[in-house]
C-alpha cells in the first residue's frame, strides 16, 4: 500500500513472483507485463491512489501462504472526483529466494457509490 501510494511502481513489481496471475471481475486473467503496462499508463495520467486494507486471515503453509484481506482503494485524477472501490482480495504468496512474493492475486473489488463514500 505503501509503494502504491508513493507510486513507486518498480518496488510494487519487485513484489510479484515473475509467473503472477492477477483476477479482476470483467477482464481476462493478466500477469505481471500486462500490471506493470497498466501502472505505466496510470503514471502518465497523474493519478493518485490512496486506501487501506484490514488483513482478515492470514495462513502459512511451508513455501506457500495466503491472506484474505478488506480492502478500500480511492484513485483520483487531477480535477475529477475519486473513484472508490471496495471488497475483498485472496492473496496466495510464494516464497522466492527467500522472500514472500505475490503469485495469484483474486480481486473482488466494486464501485462504491458516492452515497456509501460520504460524498
Amino acid at each position: 500500500m505503501t509503494a502504491t501510494k508513493a507510486g513507486d511502481s518498480e518496488t510494487v513489481l519487485g513484489l510479484m513472483t515473475d509467473d503472477v496471475v492477477f483476477l479482476v471481475s470483467g477482464q481476462e486473467p493478466f500477469g505481471k507485463s500486462a500490471f506493470a503496462e497498466a501502472s505505466e499508463a496510470q503514471s502518465n495520467a497523474s493519478l493518485e491512489f490512496d486506501g487501506e486494507s484490514e488483513i482478515l486471515e492470514i495462513k502459512v503453509l511451508g513455501h506457500w501462504a495466503y491472506t484474505l484481506t478488506k480492502l478500500r482503494v480511492a484513485a483520483t485524477q487531477l480535477g475529477k472526483e475519486p473513484v472508490v472501490r471496495s471488497g475483498h482480495t485472496l492473496t496466495i504468496l510464494r516464497k522466492d529466494a527467500g522472500k514472500w512474493k505475490i503469485a495469484r492475486d483474486a480481486n473482488l473489488l466494486v464501485p462504491v457509490s458516492a452515497s456509501e463514500n460520504g460524498a
